[in-house]
């Protein structure tokens, strides 16, 4: 069987440009999280099946990379279902593991927990321009603290990070679970047909911006909802309009269906975003936002730059979650930033990583005598010393070519010593 070059499908290759970029970011973020008093810790890669597939993932627990049962464990001949094979998966997001986390060591952190946690995570999902099998998730996240001072505080750390990170003129729009949920019930959508199927409503909302609201019309309809309730419900979306006006339009509409303090709290935390926050950027009410996530009980939140034309970042409320694994109900809410396709607008933008140190190539020629030798690795040692970046690499055939290529590099200074030239100290 031959050796295959290319990375398993999905998976991808970090080439030095790239990584350079990644470390820088990877710095900043710590950087700047810590300023907002936010702490790293991590999770394993590997969790339980049971966690996994709880209900609360949404479509990513179609998406799943099983592990198999090990050793004894493991009997393939004697299964007959999946669980008799499986025990473990990768996971697939970073709060399924937060909420083991937090309710198997909470006596031992902090109240309120303000975590950050940087790792890979998995998913059997098909490839495309910023999406892979495997990619690095970064959140952070407020346990612990139930009022909307932890929203307040989430969307102003990352607003703050993409500003460093020379972003500007995105838009951060936020929604809440529960205004969802009232619009569906003011439009009368369960009356005299049974229980309300409210997530597969909102699956069809969220294609909104991809199938219009004609297109959202007709599959409602299509999935049995009489034509005027959905008449009644799709007005909501062409009347709101995406600010605080917006919201406070919503108040009398939804009055029997909706506590006052929830359109009041998503006012507040747009407002005291847009009065302390450091970045360009707009905060924006967007009623059709849903997030994919079962697990989300309030506000949602998602980041958009037109640049990539889709959403790099996301969060929002989920406090049940915690009260899965204790019993014990929690506040909890968390922000994520997609950090790979971060990177790959970065790579896009030709950005280049600020403040790096000034980076020489020595190129040797062949034959250099040992005295010569011992005196260029002096001065290296030197310059290195003094916090340069010196790369000592022997010259080839084709000169030219190997100089272009350290400049592509990013190499600022060549300096070339030859054979029957003695080097000065």
């Amino acid at each position: 069987m031959s050796m295959k070059k290319k990375p398993v499908t999905g998976m991808k290759d970090i080439l030095p440009r790239e990584m350079e970029i990644r470390d820088y970011a990877i710095g900043l973020i710590k950087e700047t999280y810590k300023r907002f008093g936010f702490t790293s810790i991590e999770t394993p890669a590997v969790e339980h099946i049971e966690n996994l597939s709880s209900k609360q993932g949404g479509e990513n627990e179609k998406l799943i990379f099983k592990i198999l049962k090990r050793g004894e464990k493991l009997k393939i001949d004697e299964a007959e279902k999946e669980e008799d094979l499986v025990d473990g998966g990768l996971r697939y997001d970073l709060t399924v593991p937060l909420s083991r986390y937090y309710s198997n060591n909470a006596n031992e952190l902090p109240g309120p927990f303000k975590a950050l946690q940087m790792g890979n995570v998995w998913r059997a999902d098909r490839p495309q321009r910023g999406r892979y099998r495997q990619f690095m998730q970064c959140d952070i996240d407020i346990l612990g603290e139930p009022s909307i001072l932890a929203e307040i505080e989430l969307i102003l750390a990352t607003s703050t990070l993409l500003g460093k990170l020379e972003f500007s003129n995105f838009t951060i729009r936020i929604n809440d679970r529960r205004i969802l949920r009232a619009m569906v019930d003011y439009a009368g959508f369960g009356a005299g047909q049974g229980e309300v199927d409210y997530d597969g409503i909102f699956i069809t909302l969220d294609k909104m911006d991809k199938i219009g609201l004609d297109g959202v019309k007709e599959e409602l309809i299509k999935d049995g909802y009489e034509e005027a309730v959905v008449d009644k419900y799709l007005d909501l979306f062409r009347k709101v309009t995406p600010d605080v006006e917006g919201l406070m339009a919503l108040k009398e509409t939804l009055a029997d269906f909706l506590p006052e303090e929830i359109l009041s709290n998503l006012s507040t935390i747009m407002e005291s975003v847009d009065a302390a926050k450091e970045a360009d950027f707009r905060m924006a009410f967007d009623p059709t936002l849903v997030r994919g996530m079962s697990y989300y009980t309030g506000p949602i939140f998602e980041i958009s730059m037109d640049e990539y034309g889709g959403s790099v970042g996301g969060g929002g409320r989920y406090d049940e979650m915690i009260g899965r694994f204790t019993g014990q109900p929690t506040p909890a809410c968390g922000f994520s930033i997609g950090f790979e396709r971060i990177v790959m607008l970065l790579l896009e933008k030709e950005f280049r990583v600020p403040g790096s140190a000034e980076k020489t190539a020595y190129l040797i020629e062949k034959n250099m005598s040992g005295e010569n030798m011992k005196k260029i690795l002096t001065k290296a040692k030197k310059l290195r010393a003094e916090g340069q970046s010196i790369n000592i690499v022997m010259m080839k055939k084709n000169k030219k070519f190997q100089k272009d290529q350290l400049t592509a590099e990013g190499y600022t200074t060549i300096v070339e010593f030859f054979a029957d030239r003695d080097v000065e100290e």
